[in-house]
C-alpha cells in the first residue's frame, strides 16, 4: 500500500493511485479457504486432476482471489464496513504451482493489485476504487470497481 494512514475524501483525487501491493497466495491458502467455504472442488486442491481436466495447475477459487482483493481495500480503508459495493468479472484462472520442497507455506502465486481513485462523490462521501488484479502478467480480475464510504 501507498499510505498506511486513514484515508480523508478531501485529501483524495481522480487518477489518485491508493493502493499498490502484491498478494501472495500459496496452496496451504487454497486448503485454507476450502475449509471456509466448504469449495473442495478437486480443482482446487488436486494437481493430477486440474490437468486432467485440462486446467494447467491447481487454481485459486475465484472468490479467494476476489476476497484477497477486497481485504487490501478494507486495510486501506480501515474499517471493512466501509465498502458499500463491488463489482468484478473473473477474466483468468490463478494457478497455483506446488511449493518448492522443503518450503510449503512458500507463497507460488503472486496477485498484484493496483488501485486507482476513479470517481469521488463529496455530498454521499464515496470514493471508487477502480482495479487492476493481474497474476503471471494477466488480468484475472476485469472491470474490478469497488465503492467506499470514508468518514
Amino acid at each position: 500500500m501507498t499510505d498506511t494512514t486513514t484515508p480523508v475524501l478531501a485529501s483524495l483525487e481522480a487518477g489518485q493511485t491508493v493502493i499498490d501491493t502484491t498478494i501472495p497466495v500459496s496452496r496451504a491458502d487454497l486448503i485454507a479457504y476450502a475449509a471456509a467455504s466448504g469449495d473442495h472442488n478437486h480443482i482446487h486442491w488436486n494437481e493430477r486432476y486440474a490437468k486432467e481436466v485440462g486446467l494447467p495447475d491447481v487454481i485459486a477459487h475465484g472468490m479467494l482471489t476476489m476476497g484477497s482483493v477486497l481485504a487490501r481495500v478494507t486495510d486501506w480503508a480501515g474499517d471493512p464496513g466501509a465498502i458499500v459495493d463491488a463489482r468484478t468479472r473473473f477474466t483468468a484462472m490463478v494457478a497455483v504451482p506446488d511449493a518448492e520442497a522443503g518450503a510449503p507455506s512458500t507463497p507460488t502465486a503472486e496477485l498484484t493489485l493496483t488501485a486507482t481513485v476513479g470517481a469521488l462523490n463529496a455530498e454521499s462521501g464515496i470514493v471508487r476504487l477502480d482495479l487492476a488484479v493481474h497474476a503471471a502478467d494477466e488480468a484475472v480480475l476485469g472491470r474490478t470497481q469497488v465503492k467506499v464510504r470514508l468518514a
